[in-house]
């Protein structure tokens, strides 16, 4: 893989960092759930690491991030502290939603992000809602909308992109194409097949398809895409071809998907390509790669002690944050 842009060292180990930092999280995670800590659904994020990566390095930090129910990556990417989201995954009261959300919903407003949503495609309205309102507003922010290729069937998908385009709303929807909606391929599920994007012209918003393995390719099109959008040029739509690597939750064995399709696709890990370009350009050499390697299984070990050691909700708080 060419590196298409020129990023510095700091760069270049900032982006390695999150890439590790989200693969890590996320497969200690997956150990915890195993061991009971973690409970409910947990959705892993392991083979998309490039997509929040890439697209959040290029915003600022005033832009707003919302997003789907895997959306550990997106919230380490946009800075969240990672004692906090393994504590929300826990369930303890120290976690960005004090144990309420768990998994489907980290939350951190002071750092723009506006959750991930369980709903399929229900954080869509949302994200136009958020757009209006900037532009109402008049301030100088973008909204980033992830969804996942199982979001473009709902009603809310195309009302979003329609009424987004009419009023020119500053607002980025970026497709997770991971070629699966729970267990249905995407070729079974949607008329358009592996090329989602191109149904964003019906609403007059122009759209590109990319590859979301790529990090360097994501940060090019979200910077590309982001401009437009800021300058009032109305909404932009683009879609990431990527892959998970795990099932679609931990509750779920994959067995729709055949080993060899897996193995092929984990031949391009995001991580991989982007370390071995690294290489290339001499950004990152064998002691800074194994320094970070270090520094990130630290961090996740404390931030799993961390939640393990943080105390259980107690009971009246059933009765606090609520409407009524």
């Amino acid at each position: 893989m060419k590196v298409r842009e020129k990023i510095s060292q700091k760069e270049a180990i900032e982006l390695y960092h999150k890439l590790l930092l989200i693969r890590v999280f996320e497969e200690r995670a997956a150990e915890m759930y195993m061991l009971g800590k973690i409970r409910g659904f947990l959705h892993l994020y392991i083979g998309e690491e490039a997509i929040a990566v890439g697209a959040i390095s290029v915003l600022r930090p005033e832009d707003y991030v919302i997003t789907h129910y895997r959306d550990h990556g997106h919230a380490l990417a946009k800075g969240m502290d990672p004692k906090v989201a393994m504590a929300e995954l826990f369930g303890k009261v120290t976690g960005s939603s004090k144990g309420k959300g768990g998994s489907m919903h980290l939350f951190d407003i002071e750092k723009g992000l506006y959750g991930g949503h369980a709903i399929v495609g229900g954080q869509l309205p949302i994200a136009t809602g958020m757009a209006l309102s900037i532009k109402y507003k008049r301030e100088d922010r973008v909204v980033v909308c992830f969804l996942g290729d199982g979001a473009v069937n709902q009603g809310e998908f195309h009302e979003s992109l329609n009424l987004a385009s009419l009023w020119k709303l500053p607002v980025l929807f970026f497709l997770e194409n991971n070629l699966y909606g729970m267990g249905s391929p995407v070729d079974r599920s949607f008329a358009g097949g592996r090329s989602i994007y191109k149904g964003a012209a019906h609403y007059a918003i122009p759209a590109k398809q990319i590859d979301g393995m790529d990090i360097m390719a994501v940060r090019d099109a979200t910077r590309e895409a982001v401009e437009k959008v800021r300058s009032g040029g109305g909404p932009f739509f683009l879609e990431a071809l990527t892959y998970r690597f795990r099932g679609h939750s931990m509750a779920d064995p994959s067995e729709y998907r055949n080993k060899e399709e897996v193995e092929e696709w984990k031949k391009r890990d995001p991580i991989k390509l982007f370390k071995d370009s690294g290489f290339v350009d001499g950004l990152l050499t064998e002691k800074i790669l194994n320094a970070m390697e270090e520094q990130v299984n630290k961090e996740i070990e404390e931030a799993v002690q961390f939640a393990d050691q943080s105390p259980e909700p107690p009971a009246e708080v059933l009765y606090e944050d609520i409407y009524a």
